[in-house]
């Protein structure tokens, strides 16, 4: 070893590690050991006695489905059956014995098993091979367990529905005696790009984006370890070591078939697969996905013009009757990119923005078509599930007041939040309410036991008195007449109900900051953004008094990740889009928009980061892009 130079009066110099090789070996180092733990985390059934006959018999209220290819013998079932009873599961996924290397490390960075089954919006994870699930939660989700065997990607799309429908009984075990059998890859470089594409689809995942990113992370391994040394190349031989060193070690309870192929060949075969992922997607992209039917019907809501969906401008204020109106903001469609320009106008005496013109009822409907439901239900559904702690906190502001024994949650949308709402209050009857078609599937999951679909006024007589609480969170803003909701709340409420709203922050520094750019203006479908002194004289009108009030806490942590996210859309929108008004463009087009997203991948990252230190100082300095108001309507 070669002593560190010394320095006249200094000693040694100290070690000079590059920041580029720290923070690859922090990374790596962190999900090793992250894996090694949450695979010991995984349940292990026991291991079926040597000579079971083989085959599965069909045990009264459960069954076992399994990908083609794979076969469990009767123990194997047998002990699924148990451990699900004895854990209190619905669906439990099981893990082969020999699962690969790549996939075991895939599924168990996107899964903690410790927390998994506790996670209400967690989305379904399995490995692909072999579900078992109960008779009533198949019924419920209308799963036909007939016919042939399905491919992995099936089983994998089917245990992100399933979880749906059992969102706090859905767990995963190690199945000792299952094997892969036939359905295994060689590896994953082996598998095709179309395959491998449609596996991460499956699983909710973006293939393009996520290649793009593998293949971003190989270039700078190889990249430090050409450059940095010593440190370099310990950057590059731990992630080229990973598989081995979170799935070989004593005592784990997986046996990859392929450990020391996936180990020793792993950088070939990470480039494999991202390369040929990227060319799938690619080739998929240029193939074009826009639906004939949607496109024809968009095409021809397109033919009379956009402009015929705005109303005619009012002179004044629809809070306060000002005609002091300023012009805040001018912009396109950023959320879908759909033709037509929007205008918001904020109030010079009372701080109320609206969008003026305002949509006419036609204009919102093919404005907000295939954006929560059809083309864009998925994404939405996404989105709304990662919200979990805002949900958490939303159901807490109750407690110091409460104890809710029915909930309407007006806006509901799929229910995100009266499901996750049911970890703090599981003895609340929680309805929802809302437009869109979602309201349905909701009460089909069983995540709210009444859905009741259309416009929440024309509810207001039929469900009078019948609630102890009302939320609109993040609803009001999208509404045309606020001053109407308020009156429906009021009169669905009990005598001493209460009301919680929450809404996007006109007064928030970042409104300005960002202009056209901050994702809280979400045009065309918002049409009221309204102060908190605003809201909280409205309620005061109607009888409620305002209990509690919350800025920091209810501050969404999307201000610059919104904003770049919005000028990616502006700069290169969805080539697939049914509404384009110009036909297709060519592989050139295609391109330019794939190389813009691209590029914005490094800005994503950093506003992430951005993020993260401005909601943690909303929170300090209770200031944020949103604000949470609770009130109580007066007791008789």
């Amino acid at each position: 070893m070669t002593p560190s130079p010394l320095v006249p009066g200094r000693g040694r110099l100290p070690v000079r590690i590059p920041w580029t090789s720290a923070a690859l070996l922090a990374v790596l180092g962190a999900g090793t050991v992250r894996a090694g733990r949450r695979l010991r985390a995984v349940p292990v059934l026991p291991l079926p006695p040597a000579g079971t006959a083989s085959g599965v018999p069909r045990a009264s209220g459960w069954r076992l489905l399994t990908a083609r290819g794979v076969e469990a013998d009767a123990a194997t079932f047998l002990a699924a059956c148990a451990h699900a009873d004895r854990e209190g599961l619905a669906v439990l996924d099981l893990l082969p014995g020999d699962l690969g290397a790549e996939r075991a490390l895939g599924l168990l960075r996107l899964v903690d098993p410790a927390r998994y089954r506790e996670d209400r919006l967690g989305e379904g994870r399995g490995a692909g091979y072999a579900v078992l699930v109960s008779d009533g939660v198949l019924a419920r989700a209308g799963v036909d367990a007939a016919g042939p065997a399905p491919e992995p990607v099936r089983l994998l799309e089917l245990i992100r529905r399933l979880k749906e429908y059992a969102p706090d009984a859905t767990g995963l075990a190690i199945a000792p005696g299952l094997s892969c059998g036939s359905a295994a890859a060689e590896g994953p470089g082996e598998a095709s790009g179309e395959v491998r594409a449609a596996e991460l689809r499956a699983q909710g995942l973006p293939p393009g984006a996520l290649a793009a990113a593998q293949l971003a992370g190989l270039a700078l391994l190889a990249g430090v370890a050409v450059r940095q040394g010593r440190w370099g190349a310990a950057a590059a031989g731990l992630y080229w070591l990973q598989p081995y060193l979170a799935l070989g070690g004593p005592g784990t309870p997986l046996r990859p078939a392929d450990l020391g192929p996936a180990t020793a060949a792993r950088p070939v075969r990470s480039l494999r697969t991202a390369l040929r992922t990227a060319a799938a997607v690619a080739r998929t992209s240029a193939a074009g996905t826009a639906d004939g039917a949607r496109a024809a019907a968009y095409r021809a809501d397109l033919a009379a013009g956009t402009e015929r969906f705005l109303e005619a401008r009012r002179p004044d204020c629809p809070w306060c009757g000002s005609r002091e109106l300023s012009v805040r903001v001018r912009v396109p469609d950023l959320l879908q990119g759909k033709p037509g320009r929007f205008t918001l106008e904020g109030c010079g005496d009372c701080g109320h923005v609206f969008q003026n013109p305002r949509l006419s009822p036609e204009g919102l409907e093919f404005y907000y078509r295939d954006f929560y439901d059809g083309r864009g239900g998925e994404g939405a559904g996404t989105v709304f599930g990662r919200l979990g702690a805002s949900y958490r906190g939303r159901a807490e502001m109750l407690r110091p007041h409460t104890v809710p024994g029915s909930w309407l949650d007006v806006g509901t949308g799929h229910g995100h939040f009266c499901n996750a709402a049911r970890a703090v209050w599981p003895g609340t009857r929680f309805d929802g309410l809302d437009m869109g078609d979602g309201v349905r599937g909701a009460e089909r999951r069983g995540w709210v036991e009444t859905g009741y679909q259309g416009q929440f006024p024309e509810f207001a007589g039929k469900l009078a008195g019948q609630y102890e609480v009302v939320s609109m969170y993040h609803y009001l803003e999208h509404t045309r007449d606020p001053f109407a909701e308020l009156d429906a709340a009021a009169a669905v409420l009990a005598p001493g109900g209460y009301l919680a709203i929450e809404l996007p922050d006109p007064e928030s520094r970042m409104a300005r900051l960002l202009g056209p750019a901050w994702l809280p203006w979400f045009q065309p479908q918002h049409q009221h953004l309204i102060p908190a002194g605003n809201l909280r004289e409205a309620l005061a009108d109607r009888g409620f008094t305002v209990l509690a009030e919350e800025h920091g806490t209810a501050h969404q942590g999307n201000d610059f990740f919104g904003a770049v996210a919005l000028t990616t859309t502006r700069l290169a929108p969805d080539p697939d889009r049914p509404w384009a008004a110009d036909p297709a463009p060519g592989p050139g087009g295609r391109a330019l928009a794939r190389a813009v997203r691209a590029a914005a991948l490094p800005c994503f990252a950093g506003a992430a980061v951005l993020d993260a230190v401005r909601s943690a100082a909303a929170r300090r300095a209770d200031g944020g892009n949103a604000y949470r108001l609770l009130a109580r309507k007066a007791p008789r």
